[in-house]
């Protein structure tokens, strides 16, 4: 079937936006490689100026404004990175920009976008209406509006990830891509399929959010309200990128809330490079379907890394935690004086560092000669904590691992 836009529309983009974004590496993992079973590609997006693609087909479309266009100023709908690829290459191009934003926006990304010299407009508790607001406003202002992904230009700028991915590293067999409203995958798989038509590619999702999963498998799973892969929280796929999904797309995958975690804390531990959820979405998809993907070449785009800190510091603690590196231990003992000491000097020798201490006697079922002491340790893993949980019960403690 025809397709909206063709392999020469997306190489006009790549020469149109060429000089004023990063051509980012597409370099091979050897680590992820190893435990997924295959040779595994990353297309390095988070380190964008703003940390994400969505700058492509921001930068593509404001480029073929004209001028009367860009006099009046640009309008988008967003909540987080296409806001900030839109606000920051207005500003670079001298045109105004206005970026309607739902009320729930977190803070940092509001004012990284108007750092950018946008006017922001908060609106809405909802991103459906945040965006009939937006689509009201743009018409009162007439302003030219900035799609994130419906939108013929904002594809074909998606496109050249392809383009430089296929360049970068041409044994790629495979593409797994994460889908918000489809328009990366759509311009990917355009350009893929031109260049090398026995390319395969295939969509991730997040579980909460499958809508083009539904599209795809013809099923009807329930949208969420909210996802750890907000990049990609999308209810409805859009009305140009669909049909590129069904027709070039073999497969959408789902992940789940926790391998989307699990994979953002796996890339800053191997890689050293922090993404967000929809930017570690491929990868948690590859690593829980790794029998279906074993001995590709296959290429993942780390689309995004603007993560709040907080929700990062709260991943990294819950992978610990997961891990064994660090759990909760609650220790019986008589309520004597030294005795808390013995237990801390006891796990040091033991070479567990304690993060936190609860010393409890009001809050406890125990009879009022004993204590509870709860600690919380920093450990080598499940083995080191089984051994700790060995000498110290050999020594006499009453002890039970509670996380």
């Amino acid at each position: 079937m025809p397709h909206p836009i063709t392999i020469d529309d997306i190489r006009a983009a790549a020469k149109r936006v060429e000089g004023q974004l990063v051509a980012t590496a597409c370099l091979p993992s050897r680590t992820l490689s190893e435990i997924a079973g295959c040779e595994v590609f990353l297309k390095f997006e988070n380190h964008q100026f703003t940390a994400s693609f969505k700058e492509r087909g921001a930068l593509n479309k404001m480029m073929q404004l004209n001028a009367d266009e860009r006099r009046r100023g640009v309008l988008a709908v967003s909540a987080g990175n296409h806001a900030q690829g839109v606000a920051y290459h207005a500003q670079r191009m001298g045109i105004p920009a206005t970026i309607v934003m739902p009320r729930f926006a977190t803070p940092v990304k509001v004012e990284r976008t108007r750092g950018f010299g946008a006017e922001v407009v908060l609106h809405g508790d909802t991103f459906d209406d945040a965006r009939a607001h937006g689509v009201a406003l743009a018409a009162e202002r007439s302003l030219t509006m900035v799609h994130p992904f419906d939108d013929l230009a904002i594809i074909a700028g998606q496109g050249t990830v392809a383009l430089e991915m296929l360049a970068q590293q041409p044994t790629i067999d495979t593409l797994l891509i994460a889908i918000g409203g489809g328009g990366l995958i759509s311009g990917i798989a355009i350009a893929a399929k031109a260049i090398r038509p026995d390319v395969e590619i295939v969509g991730v999702q997040s579980e909460r959010f499958p809508a083009a999963w539904n599209a795809k498998h013809g099923e009807h799973h329930a949208i969420a309200l909210a996802t750890i892969a907000d990049g990609i929280a999308v209810k409805t796929p859009g009305a140009l990128t669909l049909p590129v999904i069904r027709d070039l797309v073999s497969d959408v995958l789902l992940a789940s809330e926790d391998e989307i975690e699990q994979a953002i804390l796996m890339l800053l531990e191997i890689e050293k490079t922090v993404v967000e959820g929809a930017g570690a979405a491929s990868l948690a998809a590859l690593l829980s379907n790794k029998e279906r993907f074993k001995g590709r070449k296959l290429g993942l785009v780390l689309c995004g890394g603007n993560i709040e800190p907080l929700v990062l510091a709260e991943i990294i603690q819950r992978g610990m935690v997961k891990s064994g590196r660090l759990t909760r231990l609650h220790f019986n003992v008589r309520d004597t004086p030294g005795a808390l000491a013995d237990v801390a000097n006891m796990l040091g020798k033991l070479g567990a560092n304690i993060d936190e201490v609860h010393h409890q006697r009001a809050f406890t079922s125990l009879s009022v000669e004993r204590v509870q002491i709860e600690v919380v340790i920093q450990t080598r893993g499940d083995e080191h904590i089984a051994q700790i949980l060995t000498v110290a019960r050999e020594q006499g403690y009453l002890v039970q691992r509670v996380a």
